[in-house]
């Protein structure tokens, strides 16, 4: 059973006018933070930083001190009547000092979250009152240390023979947690498991020697106001000491308040059965530590916590081989696992079963019992923005390839068919596929083969949907017999390489894709280097009306003598050529006269600044979730809707600015691209009849192609790191891709395959992380939704 997380929190004692009372310091859940000078808030999360004399003066402590294991106690004062008691019955403790020893120990904590100005009028009061008496006021000689048998003759006039009973009375800590720790927000940063030790040091002016002692009750217990938080505390560390010291005694409560945050040592100490054991636990991490020599660096300088550190199981297989004389740090010492890239995994899945449709049925059982999950599960406010990202990724993708289509098939292909199948493609392989956080979409691949088919159809005379359906029904034909016959296991043997290699040559391409599109908008709309504001008066632009002997030559056909009566009749009438437009001038003949008519405005510029500043602001609102603005869901929220936000913004500012900016450009009807064919593609009529057989060739290739892809994709997506929920389905995601194919082909619709970039933005945009870290520490992965 792994031990629970501690929440250590330091107190030192002070003297706060005429009274004592334990302020706390420092605190710690992974790293250390300390109170700033002042009081007023809490420094950066940092890794500590301990002397070494420290941690041996500590281990010197705990042979000789009161160490109570698995004590029996349900509150403070009971508490500290066990530990006084066996400190008097060792010989450790003078019994005329255990009074003084329980009056100290009980006065009561201030924690960062209760500042001196918010205490209540009855404390300034007591506290003023206790100022104008003369039988209160401190020795001369006594300096700012008030005397201890003052304060607590205070309290009680005489004690007599200590019990539990007169401790009680002497408690100065709330026996049930203030409102304040209730209200707590450092909760958040807690696991709800949590325990708590707390770390006591002060110096008192009755001891002559120090006062030390560690103790784990055999039940964690909610002492009240002793810690910041409500959180149960199993672990307690006392010392108290003579005067002039309290700089040593407050390192030594670090060194054990740090061992305590230690995987390794609060382990040790949860398991310790006696002294020697939380000796050795020191022991073992005093074999861990690295010492910084004295003049080389500035002990002021607080070091960052890492991103990330090594776990408790590595550790104790680095302690294992230090044992067996290997070095830390020697070279040729073995990597880290966390640095050796996973192997890839072989699950039931990926399994050859030998049986007709083996691998199918295995898919669909697996995809049942998350078959409704699939629906509800889309309704949380992450997988909301994550729908509204893909939304935009998918249309977006659409219009481009559609346009691509177009342009490579003569418009037979467009964006309007490009939507229709995405729509089709998308909701039939979400609903049925076994792997629905894979999104399908037209790739790179499939558009190289598309354009070179209607070359070839082209050339050849080929009628080219019909022999694209044909290729379809052929291609779908031969991913159901791959389906069948379990093929999907040769996906065992791509290697991580593979994976890496594959993913990075397609995201290449849609990143050069994008910036080739910048840097063409900056050749189609050049930046006016040559524009002078001063000589604004002498930039013009005229349409000069065509002459009669340049209307003839211009125009030819059989509509050549109607065109020239018409141009004619519009030089005679009273036609202002210089109102028209541009393209109305040249459409009615005229001629563009200036030195401004080529002039084109900046807007390769502004569309510059809308691409690099949609980048730029998500990326930033992504890492606005780690920021100190806003509270923990806000900043989640805005984290999660980073892509939305930076689109809607600079899309808004696009608008104010109304500047005609390259816009996708969306049909408004639907119908096909391409006027000459329906939605319905004839398989017979416009080909020979041998072309239907003689399809299986190319069919094979756009196989092979689909085929890697599709795996490929699947493979990157179902990585063990990403701590996916449900099962995978490479069988039955090929089963609907291979439907779709035809499908598609009969419709005339592009063919759709497993987006690689797309699918890893939905992962991305789905992962889960923890919301309860400790301050500085990376929030965990938990895996996707």
């Amino acid at each position: 059973m792994p031990t629970p997380t501690l929440f250590t929190e330091m107190d030192t004692l002070q003297h706060d006018g005429t009274e004592l009372e334990w302020m706390e310091s420092a605190r710690w859940v992974k790293f250390e933070e300390k109170v700033e000078k002042g009081g007023e808030r809490w420094s950066k999360p940092h890794v500590s930083t301990l002397s070494l004399h420290s941690l041996f003066e500590l281990r010197t402590y705990l042979q000789s001190c009161t160490v109570l294991l698995d004590l029996e106690g349900s509150s403070l004062p009971q508490i500290v009547d066990g530990i006084v008691e066996r400190q008097v019955e060792e010989g450790l403790l003078a019994p005329s000092l255990k009074e003084k020893v329980v009056f100290v120990l009980l006065r009561k904590h201030r924690h960062q979250t209760k500042k001196p100005i918010h205490r209540s009028l009855a404390d300034i009061g007591k506290s003023s009152s206790a100022n104008r008496s003369p039988s209160c006021s401190p020795h001369p000689g006594s300096g700012f240390h008030r005397s201890t048998e003052d304060l607590r003759a205070r309290h009680a006039a005489s004690y007599g023979h200590l019990h539990h009973a007169q401790s009680q009375s002497m408690n100065d800590i709330s026996d049930t947690p203030s409102t304040d720790q209730l209200k707590n927000k450092f909760m958040k940063k807690i696991p709800r498991d949590a325990e708590a030790s707390n770390v006591l040091v002060g110096e008192v002016d009755f001891l002559e020697k120090p006062f030390v002692a560690f103790v784990r009750l055999a039940q964690a217990t909610t002492l009240g106001g002793l810690t910041e938080v409500p959180v149960p505390t199993r672990f307690l560390f006392v010392l108290l000491g003579p005067q002039r010291k309290g700089r040593s005694y407050t390192e030594i409560g670090r060194a054990i308040a740090t061992l305590m945050v230690d995987d390794l040592f609060s382990d040790v100490a949860y398991k310790a059965r006696d002294r020697d054991d939380l000796i050795a636990g020191i022991d073992e991490f005093l074999d861990e530590v690295t010492v910084l020599p004295p003049g080389e660096w500035d002990p002021k300088i607080r070091i960052e916590p890492p991103k990330k550190v090594p776990s408790a199981d590595m550790r104790k297989s680095v302690f294992s081989l230090n044992e067996l004389g290997q070095v830390n740090g020697i070279v040729g010492s073995p990597a880290p696992e966390e640095d050796i890239p996973m192997p890839h995994e072989l699950g039931e899945e990926l399994v050859f079963t030998g049986k007709f449709c083996g691998g199918l049925c295995l898919d669909i059982k697996r995809k049942l019992p998350w078959l409704f999950s699939d629906f509800y599960g889309g309704f949380h406010i992450q997988s909301i923005s994550a729908v509204l990202f893909i939304y935009l990724g998918c249309i977006t993708n659409a219009i481009a390839f559609g346009g691509l289509l177009g342009d490579a098939t003569d418009n037979y292909q467009g964006v309007m068919e490009s939507f229709l199948g995405t729509a089709l493609a998308g909701t039939v392989f979400c609903f049925f596929g076994g792997q629905p956080l894979i999104i399908l979409s037209s790739t790179g691949p499939i558009l190289i083969f598309e354009k070179l088919l209607f070359e070839f159809s082209k050339n050849n005379h080929i009628d080219y949907m019909e022999l694209r359906l044909w290729i379809g029904l052929h291609s779908c034909l031969q991913c159901l017999i791959l389906v069948a016959t379990d093929a999907s296991f040769i996906i065992k043997y791509i290697t991580r390489f593979t994976e890496e290699g594959f993913s990075s040559l397609i995201s290449f391409i849609f990143i050069s894709d994008a910036i080739k599109k910048m840097v063409a908008s900056f050749n189609y709309y050049p930046i006016n280097r040559g524009y002078k504001p001063e000589y604004v008066t002498m930039y013009k632009c005229e349409c000069q009306a065509p002459s009669q002997s340049d209307s003839m030559f211009n125009i030819s056909g059989p509509t050549s003598v109607d065109r020239t009566s018409e141009l004619s009749a519009l030089n005679d009438t009273a036609l202002d050529w210089s109102q028209l437009s541009q393209k109305e001038c040249l459409f009615y003949g005229g001629s563009l006269i200036g030195n401004s008519c080529k002039y084109v405005p900046d807007l390769a510029l502004m569309s510059f600044i809308l691409f690099f500043g949609t980048y730029s602001m998500t990326v930033s609102l992504k890492k606005f979730k780690f920021s100190r603005y806003f509270p923990t869901k806000c900043r989640s929220l805005i984290s999660d809707f980073a892509i939305i936000i930076s689109i809607l913004v600079f899309c808004m500012l696009d608008h104010l600015l109304n500047l005609d900016t390259p816009k996708l450009h969306v049909p408004t009807e639907i119908k096909p691209t391409r006027s000459d064919r329906g939605w319905i593609v004839e398989p017979f009529g416009k080909n020979p009849w041998w072309m239907c057989l003689a399809s299986f060739v190319p069919a094979l290739l756009v196989t092979i192609l689909i085929f890697m892809d599709q795996q490929i994709t699947a493979v990157i997506v179902n990585r063990k790191e990403n701590k996916l929920k449900k099962g995978c389905g490479y069988h039955l995601d090929l089963f609907w891709v291979g439907i779709l194919m035809a499908a598609c082909s009969l419709l005339g619709l592009p063919w759709y395959v497993a987006a690689t970039v797309i699918s890893i933005a939905h992962i991305d945009s789905l992962k889960m992380e923890s919301e309860c870290s400790a301050p500085g520490e990376q929030p965990q992965f938990l895996g996707v939704r």
